[in-house]
């Protein structure tokens, strides 16, 4: 890896840093003090994701895992922060999809002088499975880099390690507390992680989640995301010969039917509720009554609290049978909460967006919610503090098998923006309320 203290640009940018705390420097000289840094932590940024994308850490796989977790741990050491690995096996919210074992979380802690305390988010884990990197290696081509797990999430890991080795060589410490939190379990719902990240998120004053800053075509910041949630109704039949007693049989099937059509009305466009049927299965063979039928609805919500509204729907529709003897359950899994738009966080995202555009780079701020789930919707349950996502680098192609890719000529300004945002946070710059 280059040696970014050895270069004679460096050694320009401290002497401008050292300037800058005998007072005597203007804000210009500091805004150039950090797009120069980022210049220098570009080439150095693109070795980390060639690190990181060669490690398989897909959220059931616990080597790869803990391999991520090692790597960065000596990393974020070096640049001063107190590590710790969270073990949220015990405290998980388990459901269908979680691991047997749940991967641990990344704590890296930095002390500062100041007041201000402040949150960065990014994962770990990608949905891909052991033996599939092979398919798409690490690769550079024109103004993309590629590799699996690149744009969600290796991109966000390596984008708070060097925005931390640049506030380093600044030497600026204003902050409180600055704390980093990587999961290993966002992939899948974040089960063991999400008690930590509510946690921490009402303890911090400001959240940025450095998830992917938009397409190639438009540079984001978000200040909300839908929540979601899986209904599942299982009903229990009685089998018997389809030909010669049928009337014995209790069929599963016709119940489950009559659950599916009583509630198909549950969406409700004016406040973005999205309830779907989107699986359904039922009986064993083609002459039998089924015993068993099961069908799946998915649940998209903008506010946390239409998924106790559409659970306790649901809990009284399937009190009406169509058929009296048959059994009819509810299975309730709520994946993410929504990350709810809030005034703070779009004052904050507004702020990005001036900072943004000091070195010319065009940012849309955008409180249109997003389909995709976030680890920021759990760090801003509790709190009403600003939490910004969309902090990472521009790209395309996540949970895809051969076309993910990081917009290479995104990385400076977004490195600019990380620091930048950071320091005016710490100093009181930016508004937080």
């Amino acid at each position: 890896m280059k040696n970014i203290f050895k270069s004679k640009s460096y050694v320009r940018v401290l002497a401008a840093v050292l300037w800058l705390g005998a007072g005597l420097a203007t804000p210009a000289l500091a805004m150039d003090a950090v797009q120069k840094l980022a210049q220098k932590e570009k080439p150095l940024l693109l070795d980390t994701l060639k690190e990181l994308v060669q490690i398989e850490s897909g959220s059931y796989e616990l080597e790869g895992l803990e391999q991520i977790g090692a790597a960065l741990t000596r990393r974020f050491t070096q640049l001063g922060a107190k590590v710790d690995m969270i073990d949220g096996n015990a405290e998980a919210t388990r459901d269908s999809g979680s691991p047997e074992k749940i991967g641990r979380t990344l704590r890296a802690t930095f002390t500062g002088t100041g007041t201000k305390k402040i949150l960065l988010l990014a994962h770990m884990d990608t949905v891909y499975r052991k033996g599939m990197l092979a398919g798409q290696p690490y690769k550079i081509d024109g103004d993309r880099a590629y590799g699996l797990g690149i744009a969600d999430n290796r991109q966000g890991m390596a984008l708070i390690l060097h925005t931390m080795t640049m506030l380093n060589v600044l030497n600026f410490r204003d902050y409180g507390t600055l704390t980093v939190l990587v999961t290993a379990d966002e992939e899948v719902g974040s089960p063991a992680s999400r008690h930590v990240l509510a946690r921490l998120g009402a303890e911090h004053d400001a959240t940025l989640s450095f998830e992917g800053g938009g397409t190639p075509q438009q540079a984001i910041l978000s200040v909300a995301t839908s929540g979601s949630a899986n209904a599942t109704i299982t009903v229990r039949g009685r089998a018997a010969h389809s030909g010669s007693a049928p009337h014995l049989g209790i069929n599963a099937v016709d119940e489950l039917a009559h659950q599916i059509l009583q509630s198909r009305d549950l969406s409700d466009a004016k406040i973005g509720l999205r309830a779907n049927w989107v699986l359904a299965q039922g009986g064993l063979v083609r002459n039998m009554i089924p015993p068993g039928a099961q069908a799946t609805m998915n649940i998209r919500v903008l506010r946390v609290q239409d998924l106790d509204g559409i659970e306790a729907k649901l809990k009284e529709r399937i009190k009406n049978k169509l058929l009296p003897q048959a059994q009819v359950e509810l299975n309730f899994e709520r994946g993410r909460p929504p990350l709810e738009a809030k005034p703070a966080s779009l004052a904050l995202a507004h702020y990005g967006q001036k900072v943004a555009a000091e070195v010319g780079y065009k940012i849309k701020a955008d409180d249109e919610p997003r389909g995709g789930g976030t680890d920021a919707a759990f760090a801003g349950l509790k709190t009403n503090n600003p939490v910004v996502e969309g902090f990472g680098l521009q790209g395309f192609g996540a949970h895809t098998t051969n076309a993910e890719y990081i917009v290479i000529s995104s990385i400076e300004p977004r490195l600019y923006l990380a620091t930048r945002m950071i320091m005016d946070i710490a100093s009181g710059k930016a508004p937080l309320r």
